[in-house]
């Protein structure tokens, strides 16, 4: 299996941005919910190392993300940090549904 290491930045992309969220603004929410999805992540990316059909951590993750974050881009308009979270999860989702459907189309032939 080949280690999914867009995964891994992922989840360190979300770890770093609760950190810096909790340095700068002295949010602790930021902080929680920043160590919280990036342990999830990195855990789906794990699995997904392990198996590329183990995908549900990974996508329940990034969907999350892109969700809540999404409502917080389009209320605010402001790129950092909702916009580069909203986008970067976003584009988790979508290559998590792009394995999906290439490993579907490999089981039907």
């Amino acid at each position: 299996m080949s280690v999914d290491w867009l995964g891994y930045g992922y989840a360190a992309l979300i770890t770093i941005g609760g950190i810096i969220g909790y340095a700068k603004a002295g949010s602790l929410m930021s902080l929680v919910a920043g160590l919280l999805f990036g342990i999830a992540a990195f855990v789906g990316a794990s699995q997904m190392s392990k198996n590329d059909r183990n995908i549900w951590v990974s996508l329940g993750t990034s969907g999350s993300l892109t969700s809540v974050m999404g409502v917080r881009f389009l209320s605010s308009w402001k790129i950092m940090p909702a916009g580069l979270m909203a986008g970067a999860s976003l584009l988790m989702f979508l290559r998590i549904g792009v394995k999906v459907f290439q490993t579907s189309q490999t089981k039907k032939r």
